[in-house]
């Protein structure tokens, strides 16, 4: 991988490695993914492995990664901050930005871009959440961030976990996916409101929390994802 160090501004101490393609290399030069790791506090970094696994795999289909560690910790809230300025550092200097995370980083994947977008922002293009747990506090609710995200969003749980608080979020993915395809079918009628691209999906791997020797089914879940949706002509 050709990586390059990167410090996110913002006023937290918030320090990135940049994964990119490498000269030449077919794909969306013009398109990154934010990659948001688990909780600080239980050993989440950059290096998580299956951050780095899905930035391989997004570098070989010709898409930069920016991985991140995040500041001080701050109970989640200077966290979701740092997404949303790792959001920002990442629109100014590519066209389409996608977002993924793991566990607590999924779930801010879901609460940053939900609080940073307007409905008619295209900063975020796409968000794939790995795990996500609930809620980090009572007014960090990833389950109810979900209402307020218009771009697609692919939900990846494990069918074993039972380290997060994941059932939650996955149903109200649900019935918030039932609501699209209603909004589709009035749309004819100048009915209702869909969110853009193909609205929310579930997938559900047989797998704990952890994902542990999986690695490479989590990026082959998630990077199609993230590609199809990051493509530019």
């Amino acid at each position: 991988m050709t990586d390059s160090d990167v410090l996110v501004p913002g006023g937290r101490d918030v320090r990135g490695t940049l994964t990119e393609p490498a000269d030449g290399a077919n794909g969306s030069p013009n398109s990154i993914v934010v990659a948001c790791p688990p909780h600080p506090q239980h050993g989440g970094s950059r290096s998580d492995s299956r951050l780095v696994a899905v930035a391989e795999r997004l570098q070989e289909n010709g898409i930069a990664c920016l991985r991140f560690d995040y500041g001080a910790w701050d109970e989640g809230y200077g966290e979701r901050e740092d997404v949303r300025n790792a959001i920002r550092w990442a629109a100014d200097r590519y066209e389409r930005v996608g977002v993924f995370g793991f566990s607590f980083g999924a779930s801010l994947s879901l609460l940053a871009p939900a609080s940073l977008n307007g409905a008619d922002d295209p900063r975020v293009v796409a968000i794939a959440a790995l795990a996500p747990t609930a809620t980090l506090a009572d007014d960090l609710d990833a389950t109810a961030a979900l209402e307020s995200i218009t771009c697609p969003v692919r939900i990846v749980v494990g069918e074993r976990d039972t380290t997060a608080e994941w059932e939650p979020v996955v149903e109200r993915a649900q019935e918030l996916a039932g609501e699209d395809e209603a909004g589709d079918e009035n749309e004819d009628e100048g009915e209702g409101e869909d969110r853009d691209g193909d609205g929310i999906e579930i997938v559900t791997l047989p797998a704990d929390h952890f994902f542990v020797g999986q690695t490479e089914t989590v990026a082959e879940t998630v990077g199609p994802f993230l590609e199809s949706a990051l493509r530019t002509e």
